[in-house]
């Protein structure tokens, strides 16, 4: 059996709507793109290190649309010849046009089909795609979750947790890594059990 890892950006309220550019998910958000001034070499290296083994994509619709524009199209460079080699599978009620090389459309059976997926597959990306990432939260049908936290709030726009997340431990993978520009790479990997609680104030007394 594989992995399931989820790549998400996100500012430091948490939203993770629209990083890349103005028109990715522009209804009612203005700022779409507000990734673009923060990267730096050293995100860069990051984004592009965290694709390493990765022999499937997990897209939802939207996503997916915005991917099959443009990645076609490009030659040369290692996200775009991954991208254009690897299969495709996309999460969606409609008609997707599926023209890509390697495109699926999953089952409506979101949970039995991403079984199946990494069942199949060694490493599977989910990148962006927040809707179909609040699915896989909901269903802990994740094992990694890579997240990069940008040093801007926004105050406005669909959070990265935005209403799939049921109470999850996690564990801190590998140790967080700063960018010059104040960006903050978190790897996580899903693990036993529900959160615990306690009582800070008898800590405190001790």
């Amino acid at each position: 059996m594989g992995i399931i890892q989820i790549e998400l950006f996100a500012t430091l309220d948490l939203v993770g709507q629209s990083p890349g550019r103005p028109d990715e998910d522009p209804l009612g958000f203005p700022f779409g793109g507000w990734q673009a001034p923060l990267v730096d070499e050293v995100a860069g290296a990051q984004i592009g290190a965290a694709y390493a083994g990765t022999d499937a994509l997990l897209l939802g619709r939207r996503t997916y649309d915005i991917f099959a524009a443009y990645w076609p199209h490009q030659e040369g460079g290692q996200i775009a010849e991954l991208f254009n080699r690897i299969p495709k599978y996309v999460a969606s009620r409609g008609r997707p046009d599926l023209s890509w090389a390697g495109s699926t459309q999953l089952d409506p059976d979101l949970a039995g089909a991403v079984r199946e997926i990494r069942d199949r597959h060694d490493h599977v990306k989910v990148v962006g795609s927040l809707n179909l990432v609040q699915s896989l939260l909901r269903e802990q049908l994740f094992d990694r979750l890579d997240l990069w936290v940008h040093p801007i709030v926004l105050g406005t726009g669909k959070k990265v947790f935005d209403g799939g997340a049921v109470p999850t431990n996690v564990t801190l993978l590998e140790p967080p890594v700063a960018s010059p520009k104040g960006t903050v790479y978190l790897r996580y990997g899903i693990a036993d059990g529900t959160p615990a609680t306690g009582d800070m104030t008898a800590s405190v007394a001790d």
